[in-house]
């Protein structure tokens, strides 16, 4: 996709794999985008085990524009900083949280380049590890049942501080996670777009009634009462992250109607991530709802469509499954959900 929507440029495009192993997606690249345009991308193959050079070499034969390198992450990007070189498209894929890395990154990469960042740092930016996500992100990170969501707010959230350093900004174009590895993609943009700061804030969750609340840091206030009875609510805080959304829906499409073969399991997970934009912070799982009702969980399709019907903004999440996004408030929800389970049952017989 990236090649071939470059087509009118005069230099080929330039694209790092950064902590490569054994350059099998710097080998896909280079196949790839030889077959979308006749200018093929110069692919810079690094891993910083030195004993890994020549399987990367021999994997990489096939792929006339691809180098390869063996020196650290640090050292190349700043190396491309002193050289004045810029990359349009550079993969992070790290073990553990590749935060020491992102400014280096981001330095390194061309306007409206692409940050593609995956970390395996599960426990952080979830809740699981607090002083942790403190270390990592500069932020609070409390438990939530959308916690693969929240751990990929905390990472954009940390991105766009790091772009706006560099008086960039960030535009998220694909978000997702199996709860094991968190990735997504961003723009780097020539400068913030309008309101950009105003999609860094914070997300409350009260962990008794369930009520949750959103805030961009620019707007903070006094928090609203939750749900419970007097004084007997408690607001768990998670924040700053990104309140925007996590994809861009005509990339997705684009990359749906991309000539090249897609397996059926990505073709799932770009459909899944095109029918949910992530504009909306506050997602809720049905599991949750049905607890709270004394019911089966609502099949998502039916609450979807219930909750449109009744005027609310919904989606079914496309981070983690059984979960509906939506700025229903949650006495409104549980509504919803009552009127469906009056209708009938509430388990879907075709996913039975």
């Amino acid at each position: 996709w990236y090649q071939a929507r470059s087509t009118t440029r005069e230099q080929p495009l330039q694209w790092l794999d950064l902590m490569a192993g054994c350059g099998i997606r710097g080998l896909r690249w280079g196949l790839e985008a030889a077959s979308a345009s006749p200018l093929p991308a110069q692919i810079l193959v690094n891993d910083a085990d030195g004993d890994r050079r020549p399987l990367l070499e021999h994997n990489l034969r096939p792929v006339a524009a691809a180098t390869c390198s063996s020196v650290s992450a640090e050292r190349l990007l700043c190396e491309a900083q002193l050289e004045g070189r810029r990359f349009d498209l550079i993969d992070l894929d790290a073990f553990g949280h590749p935060g020491a890395l992102i400014q280096p990154a981001l330095q390194a990469l061309g306007t409206d380049g692409i940050l593609v960042l995956a970390s395996t740092d599960g426990r952080s930016p979830t809740g699981h590890d607090r002083p942790g996500a403190i270390r990592s992100f500069g932020a609070a990170a409390r438990v939530h049942p959308a916690s693969w969501e929240l751990a990929l707010r905390q990472q954009l959230g940390l991105l766009a501080r790091q772009a706006w350093l560099l008086g960039r900004g960030i535009q998220p174009l694909l978000s997702f996670s199996d709860g094991r590895t968190f990735r997504l993609a961003i723009r780097l943009t020539r400068q913030l777009q309008f309101g950009e700061e105003s999609q860094l804030g914070l997300l409350a969750r009260c962990g008794t009634c369930g009520a949750q609340q959103r805030q961009p840091l620019l707007q903070l206030r006094n928090w609203s009462a939750c749900h419970c009875p007097s004084e007997q609510g408690r607001w768990a805080i998670s924040g700053p992250l990104w309140l925007g959304p996590l994809q861009q829906v005509d990339l997705l499409e684009a990359l749906m109607a991309s000539p090249l073969p897609v397996a059926p399991a990505t073709r799932r997970l770009l459909q899944r991530l095109q029918a949910d934009p992530g504009g909306l912070g506050c997602v809720w799982s049905t599991a949750e709802l049905a607890r709270r009702c004394g019911s089966g969980p609502p099949p998502l399709r039916r609450l979807v469509a219930a909750l449109r019907a009744e005027g609310y903004q919904a989606w079914p999440s496309g981070v983690m499954a059984g979960q509906v996004r939506t700025d229903a408030d949650l006495p409104e929800l549980l509504q919803v959900c009552s009127t469906l389970r009056l209708e009938g049952p509430l388990m879907d017989p075709s996913t039975t």
